[in-house]
């Protein structure tokens, strides 16, 4: 099948998914089309039960010919983040950056050991033989919130400024992290490389620093070109080109591309925004980026939904891939609290805090990709099973529920203040 063909399929797949939604289902967009395609997937495996198998190969065939792993990670990504940072305010991270630092670092890493170990025990305790240093990888890959999942579920949550700022400053930063973290341990399983403490210590540095330096660096040229131009069409196109350029040559110098994108994303919202662009610039570039940002959300929700069609459905995988629900929550929960509470101790936080950014901290098509770029064998299969069941779980439960919690913690908190008023 041609590349044409599998993008107008899936194009046309998320308008008609996104019509049904909008008409019908009233969910939030990237929750609502993952619905839908989760839904017409498991139609497509009955019907192949059922002896109707046309349709369902011809959709598994598609999605064979889509490598997730390059179409996320080495493509749409950088879209996304360049979309999702622009709208950041940078005086508001600023305020909340000691936490987002440790959130996206040491809650990241703590959270990766939690749940690697923890899936060590329940693989084999249902009989499945993956070993710990691959449990470890699948701890690396689960344990970034998703930025893509998670900045479209706080468009209607209602959270604190504050609160928003934390889980999307976080969201944004993790997953450039996790992929570090994912990538020293994938050397480590592999037996590629001999692995030192500095090894380590150079690929972060590397990666991490130099990723953030290379983002100011392209961010501020960018920067300069839109300072020195007034016309729209030639601004959007330059900011096109940050996202693209830039990140395709992050990848060739081996810095974090996520990273760079978001560092380059915030400097081009903020003061390109306020002291390089017109109010026409400024205008037509929110449209431009918003839309590209719905589109490809769309598609890659359709594409995350249909991906079930290509599992392996062992019962030992589906049953991990339930065990595992909890372990990620268990383990969100202890890398989230512990460092807040700490804290605590020089800084005040929002009542609720670690209950919303535990149960906000949804996973989505960056877990899934990593897991697919895994070698072909029966740990993939078992791994990617167990990462998308987390997945489904974490964008349609904690997804639809995200936003009454946080009414519910701001209405305690409200309750809690007139209290102590009277009082």
């Amino acid at each position: 099948m041609q590349l044409f063909h599998i993008v107008a399929i899936l194009i046309s797949l998320a308008a008609i998914f996104s019509w049904v939604n909008y008409r019908f289902l009233h969910m939030p967009t990237a929750i609502g089309l993952m619905a839908i395609a989760l839904f017409m997937s498991l139609v497509l495996l009955l019907a192949g039960q059922l002896g109707f198998q046309g349709v369902e190969q011809n959709v598994a065939t598609m999605l064979s010919a889509i490598d997730f792993n390059a179409t996320l990670l080495h493509g749409m990504l950088s879209f996304l983040l360049f979309a999702g940072a622009l709208h950041i305010n940078l005086e508001d991270l600023a305020k909340q950056r000691v936490v987002i630092a440790v959130l996206a670092t040491a809650s990241v890493i703590g959270a990766t050991f939690l749940i690697g170990f923890g899936a060590w025990y329940i693989t084999g305790w249902v009989g499945i033989d993956i070993p710990v240093i691959y449990c470890l990888l699948f701890g690396a890959l689960i344990s970034p919130t998703d930025p893509i999942a998670v900045l479209g579920v706080l468009k209607t949550a209602g959270a604190s400024k504050s609160l928003e700022t934390k889980i999307a400053g976080e969201s944004l930063f993790n997953d450039g992290i996790a992929v570090v973290v994912f990538l020293v341990i994938a050397e480590i399983a592999t037996g590629t490389k001999t692995v030192t403490a500095e090894m380590i210590f150079h690929i972060f540095a590397m990666e991490v620093v130099g990723g953030a330096i290379y983002g100011f660096i392209i961010g501020a040229a960018a920067f300069w070109m839109l300072k020195k131009v007034d016309n729209y069409s030639v601004e959007i196109l330059i900011t096109l080109a940050l996202a693209t350029g830039g990140y395709t040559l992050a990848e060739v110098l081996h810095l974090s591309a996520p990273i760079a994108i978001v560092v380059a994303g915030l400097l081009i919202g903020n003061h390109g925004r306020r002291l390089a662009m017109s109010h026409s610039t400024r205008e037509h570039l929110d449209t431009f980026w918003e839309l590209t940002d719905e589109i490809l959300n769309s598609v890659l929700f359709v594409l995350i939904g249909l991906e079930v069609v290509l599992l392996s459905f062992d019962g030992r995988y589906l049953l991990a891939g339930l065990l595992a629900i909890p372990l990620v929550l268990i383990s969100r929960l202890f890398s989230v609290a512990l460092p807040i509470g700490i804290m605590r101790r020089f800084r005040s936080f929002s009542p609720g805090v670690v209950s919303i950014l535990t149960w906000g901290g949804l996973r989505g098509g960056i877990s899934v990709a990593l897991a697919l770029s895994l070698a072909p064998g029966e740990i993939r299969d078992a791994l990617v099973t167990i990462t998308y069941i987390v997945v489904v779980f974490s964008v349609l439960v904690q997804g639809l529920t995200l936003a009454p919690l946080v009414r519910n913690k701001a209405a305690q908190a409200d309750v809690e203040l007139k209290r102590t008023n009277l009082d």
